[in-house]
């Protein structure tokens, strides 16, 4: 009856309505017509400026309607989770603070003795290396202090000249063999090859593999024996053979080898430093990115990304080349962080962390699984997209890109002169370029926290960008090459390699400190033998191959590849690789 229309004395009279509810039915009504609109506006994942101008508006009205923000996220998904545009000011976003107190030391103590005082005559070690450029190059570092344990003459080590690549390059067509000879004078001896009597060499080479992993007394118990019967011994497969843990003068053997004796040749040099050039005449600062989603790696790691039973059947197809692959959990092995991100992830990782998309970006990838429409979040995100293909003429690249070596190195080359260097889940490229970026003064690298980021990813539209950036800012600490990250004894050697690095005089923060004593303490207290000053021994078996230890298809050109090599390398019919499968059922 309270609604029922009264006439009195000729007038019609509507009776009082309270005004709180009046304000409630005003705000319900608002709701619903934005709730339509945003139903009828398009979707998208990178909104234009008037959408994030819509979601900045609703967002206000949810709040100054006292709406429930659960509310507002089921009416509004994606629309809640605008990305900006813009991105910090912070300084720290392209350098660390921290690292001007540290610089790198690899000298030998004065109780490291020369080479000339302990090589024996009469003795010498073949290396023969495996993978790609990178995995090689580990094989390198290793075979130099392997041939230092063992007191013998090392022969400059052979590069994998008939696996995935087919990369025909010598050792000298790549490094400066000449340099990497004389500056280890002190360390090893090295010759280019066996010595010849009577034109023949002084013995035939006995042929023989070390497990993976082996430690110094290894070294002795299994392959000393065989230098002095044979006097020549040539280990295969050799990457990965020697321990991640040595005592601290074998250990900054390494770093004399991997960041001064190991120099590219003058035209690699040439040409990476003309891309370095071009990308900072572009911007003040450059990024570099290690992108890291080829198919092969997607396969061999076990890892799906939603693309149905098109992408199960490609990556299945490629997975069948390795017979010794376990069955493996894809959401498992994601879960736990095991798997590169996505393009996109990456891109939203980073605008997160304050880099807006005036950043240029220079790319070092193989063909990319999905091609462009997987690429196309990514460069909506930074259209400053640059690779070696795009900043070089064709001219300019011939007489590096029939090599895939070379064109590694070139990437190798700019990715090191990058301000901020951004890997995809270490491999072996990053994790070396990691290891030399902090020798050289810290400078910034950036590793995604990928345990902690996927189920961030997987709920992001169901969060404010706000705080979407503030988690994975704080998800990121500790995986942005601050001197402090790592505890001393962990970590692997090549990544993170602190006895060879060392603190300035300056006053550091506690918590900061790397000091050569504590890392060395805490090493000798966990790993060596304090009788004999070495690492006690590990088990020598062989262990399961991480796909991070493999360089597969990271030096295809960005854009595919071109038509004369189409046919030599279908990712998809492509039959079994023998040497592929021998080194990874190793």
């Amino acid at each position: 009856m309270g609604l029922r229309r009264r006439r009195r004395h000729g007038r019609w009279v509507v009776p009082a309505i309270p005004a709180s509810s009046a304000a409630c039915a005003a705000a319900v009504m608002m709701l619903l017509v934005v709730a339509f609109h945003s139903l009828l506006a398009p979707p998208t994942s990178i909104p234009d400026a008037p959408q994030r101008s819509r979601s900045a508006t609703a967002s206000s009205l949810m709040v100054k309607r006292n709406i429930p923000i659960e509310l507002h996220r089921s009416l509004f998904g994606a629309d809640l989770f605008s990305v900006p545009s813009g991105g910090s000011a912070s300084h720290d976003l392209w350098g660390s603070k921290l690292s001007e107190f540290f610089h790198g030391c690899s000298n030998a103590s004065s109780e490291f003795p020369t080479a000339e005082a302990v090589t024996h005559p009469n003795r010498y070690l073949m290396i023969a290396t495996s993978g790609g450029l990178n995995q090689q190059r580990t094989g390198i570092i290793d075979a130099v202090v392997a041939a230092r344990i063992l007191n013998t003459t090392l022969v400059v080590p052979k590069l994998d000249q008939k696996s995935f690549w087919k990369d025909a390059s010598d050792f000298a067509e790549i490094f400066d063999v000449d340099w990497f000879i004389s500056s280890l004078a002190k360390d090893v001896k090295i010759i280019k090859q066996l010595p010849k009597r009577d034109g023949k060499i002084v013995a035939t080479p006995y042929i023989m593999r070390v497990p993976r992993k082996c430690t110094p007394k290894c070294y002795q118990n299994r392959v000393l024996p065989l230098l002095l019967k044979k006097h020549v011994v040539q280990l295969t497969k050799f990457d990965y053979r020697l321990s991640n843990k040595l005592e601290t003068n074998l250990q900054k053997l390494r770093c004399r080898v991997n960041y001064h004796a190991l120099k590219f040749t003058d035209p690699i040099l040439e040409m990476g430093e003309k891309l370095i050039q071009r990308m900072k005449a572009k911007s003040q600062h450059f990024m570099a990115l290690h992108l890291r989603f080829e198919p092969d790696m997607l396969a061999f790691s076990g890892c799906y990304y939603g693309g149905g039973e098109k992408e199960r059947k490609e990556l299945g197809a490629i997975r069948k080349r390795w017979k010794t692959l376990h069955t493996s959990n894809p959401e498992k092995e994601r879960r736990h962080g095991k798997c590169p991100l996505t393009p996109e992830e990456v891109g939203l990782m980073l605008r997160a962390l304050g880099f807006g998309d005036d950043v240029h970006i220079y790319v070092a990838s193989g063909e990319v699984y999905g091609a462009e429409e997987t690429l196309a979040p990514l460069k909506a995100l930074f259209p400053n997209f640059h690779s070696k293909e795009t900043l070089a003429s064709k001219e300019e690249l011939a007489r590096f890109s029939a090599f895939s070596s070379r064109m590694a190195a070139l990437d190798f080359i700019v990715c090191d002169g990058s301000d901020v260097f951004v890997t995809n889940n270490n491999g072996n490229m990053a994790r070396i370029l990691a290891g030399r970026r902090r020798y050289y003064g810290h400078k910034r690298t950036i590793r995604p926290n990928a345990k902690k980021l996927y189920s961030l990813f997987m709920n992001r539209t169901s969060m404010t960008w706000d705080a979407f950036a503030s988690k994975v800012s704080a998800f990121q600490k500790g995986f942005m090459g601050e001197p402090n990250e790592v505890k001393p004894g962990r970590g692997e050697f090549h990544e993170n390699p602190l006895e060879c690095i060392c603190e300035h005089s300056q006053v550091l923060p506690e918590s900061t400190s790397l000091s050569q004593s504590v890392i060395n303490t805490k090493i000798g207290k966990s790993h060596l033998n304090k009788s004999r000053g070495r690492p006690s021994e590990s088990r020598s078996g062989d262990e399961v191959l991480d796909w991070r230890e493999l360089d597969y298809g990271e030096n295809t050109p960005l854009n595919g590849l071109s038509k004369e090599n189409e046919s030599e390398y279908n990712l998809f019919t492509r039959p079994e690789d023998v040497e592929l499968e021998e080194l990874i059922s190793d």
